[in-house]
């Protein structure tokens, strides 16, 4: 029965995005949020962009096989590649496994240990006070990081194509200058946003609503990243679909 879970999820961000007892409170959350969120992940995003641009164009220089093909193709190739897919789909996707974990567990432990219980007793609106800054943060912080990836990866691309002879510096560049679109930094903007939203509140309800104890914890915690990667990459084609 998917139907209920969904409308527990409904009900749920409902309470989250009620109106705020103090925004004081609130805002000191979210900005340590932002910390957590986008500083302790700027490390393993930069890593991963800085070689997925790198293989992007090894790959994309070994499948050139015609002289007939310019290679300033490969420039064209890594920037469309890293604005349009890597860098959105695959940083959101390693962040739902090291943010999504995190959240689903801390908000689980709370639930179990009855600490969210005992916020409600006091009268503190307990969805949006845990998950409302997590949302804000990721959202905000999330497609900064993206747009980081985005660079790092293009970096990465042009590295390892000069280094490795496959492309001269100048086509590379003259490859990234040519019928370039903004609209697609549009889309990667977008889907960034999109995927921020989908990470915390899959994430956050599925340990909003733990039973149990510490083995349900982590048992929620591995449900939140798998459905979590799972709605980003639907999410993924449908964004595409309608936007592009």
């Amino acid at each position: 029965m998917i139907f209920h879970p969904f409308g527990k999820y409904i009900l749920l961000l409902k309470a989250v995005f009620r109106r705020p007892e103090k925004w004081s409170i609130y805002r000191r959350e979210i900005f340590r949020e932002m910390d957590s969120i986008g500083v302790g992940s700027l490390w393993i995003i930069s890593i991963i962009s800085v070689f997925l641009g790198a293989v992007t164009t090894v790959q994309t220089a070994f499948q050139l096989v015609s002289d007939l093909i310019p290679k300033s193709v490969i420039g064209g190739i890594v920037r469309d590649s890293s604005i349009l897919e890597l860098s959105p789909t695959i940083s959101a996707i390693v962040l739902a496994g090291k943010v999504g974990s995190s959240v689903s567990s801390q908000i689980g432990t709370m639930r179990v240990t009855e600490q969210i219980d005992a916020l409600e007793i006091m009268g503190i609106n307990s969805p949006g006070y845990l998950i409302l800054p997590k949302i804000i943060g990721a959202v905000v912080t999330i497609p900064l990081l993206v747009i980081i990836s985005i660079a790092l990866s293009i970096f990465g691309g042009y590295l390892a194509g000069t280094l490795s002879g496959a492309v001269t510096p100048a086509d590379f560049v003259n490859g990234l200058k040519s019928g370039f679109v903004p609209f697609t930094f549009t889309v990667s903007m977008v889907k960034s946003v999109i995927f921020a939203f989908i990470i915390t509140t899959v994430s956050a309800y599925q340990g909003f609503y733990t039973e149990g104890g510490s083995l349900e914890v982590g048992i929620a915690s591995t449900r939140a990243v798998v459905i979590s990667c799972i709605m980003i990459l639907v999410a993924d084609y449908i964004t595409a679909q309608l936007l592009l």
